[in-house]
């Protein structure tokens, strides 16, 4: 089979080589998946830099998403066992966290279900408590993990600000459902988000960005609102200022997804059948920006990790529906 592999640490487009490679051999428990589709994600230009909390050993197989079909022809998503990824024709996943490819989404849409909307939905409705009404401040609103936000936000009943860089990314976040759309490199966050919330800000702010953007959302959250910290993708990890917090009466919360596949694996499985329910109704459809063939995904990876993506980019293996 066709694999993409990384042998050293770097850059996506320098490092990953597509090679022909045996196809995997499942340990006790997993299960060989046929790859229909694999969603690009951050943590795939994490894993080939070597900065992402797990380093699987050299060589590997990125594509930490993927929607696969299984031996006996069921459709389903998951999370390849690394070091066999999803940017490869065949990859490994462990059996018992196999879900079922929604009916209402293609193989693509499917494949960008998971991991964004999953830390969108824990985020909003485990660690934030978003409620009816309030107000959602959500920073990368075009991205992958942003326009999940967005979505799962207007499905909650929120109000929901985006925040992006450029008018591209603009134009995207108000097809998703953005009540109002910020440019960050046009506009001031602080005074636009209180001037659309008569002064009280934002009751929820879904930050994947980190930085500048952390620093902004504490200048804007609501009393007794609620900083959700997603990731860094902007590189910069904050020190939060705690007097600030404490004057201010507001929390900040942090959000690790990947561990709810250890402690509590049912929540996941409740929420991938609430997800399927909203993919039903039309409340949320994974933007899939850029589908790609196979020996695209290098430069998919890269583009991801130079944050000029909207939505998902999703590589198809040769002979999968497009």
């Amino acid at each position: 089979m066709q694999a993409w592999r990384v042998h050293r640490n770097g850059e996506p487009g320098e490092v990953m080589r597509l090679e022909e490679a045996g196809r995997p051999q499942p340990g006790e428990g997993q299960v060989l998946l046929r790859v229909r589709a694999a969603s690009v994600n951050f943590p795939d230009a994490l894993l080939c830099r070597g900065h992402y909390q797990v380093t699987p050993p050299l060589p590997f197989t990125p594509g930490v998403e993927i929607c696969g079909e299984t031996e006996d022809g069921r459709r389903v998503i998951a999370t390849p066992a690394l070091p066999y990824g999803g940017f490869a024709e065949y990859a490994v996943a462990d059996e018992a966290a196999l879900l079922p490819a929604p009916d209402a989404l293609d193989d693509a849409e499917a494949a960008a279900l998971h991991i964004g909307y999953q830390t969108g939905w824990f985020g909003l409705h485990r660690r934030a408590n978003l409620r009816e009404g309030e107000t959602l401040l959500v920073h990368a609103a075009s991205g992958g993990v942003g326009s999940a936000a967005v979505q799962l936000g207007k499905a909650a009943g929120a109000r929901v600000i985006g925040v992006v860089g450029g008018p591209e990314k603009a134009a995207v976040a108000r097809e998703l459902g953005c009540d109002l759309v910020i440019d960050r490199r046009e506009d001031d966050i602080v005074a636009a988000v209180k001037d659309a919330t008569g002064g009280r800000g934002a009751d929820v702010v879904f930050d994947p960005v980190g930085g500048d953007a952390y620093a902004k959302s504490a200048k804007c959250v609501a009393f007794e609102g609620r900083i959700l910290v997603v990731g860094f993708a902007s590189g910069g990890i904050p020190s939060p200022a705690l007097n600030h917090a404490l004057v201010k009466n507001y929390s900040i919360v942090g959000l690790h997804w990947g561990l709810y596949n250890r402690m509590d694996p049912r929540a996941v499985l409740r929420c991938h059948e609430t997800l399927t329910d909203l993919a039903a109704g039309g409340l949320i459809k994974p933007l899939v920006s850029d589908r790609v063939a196979l020996k695209g995904a290098a430069d998919a990876v890269q583009r991801v990790a130079d944050g000029t993506t909207t939505g998902r980019l999703v590589v198809l293996p040769e002979g999968a529906a497009a």
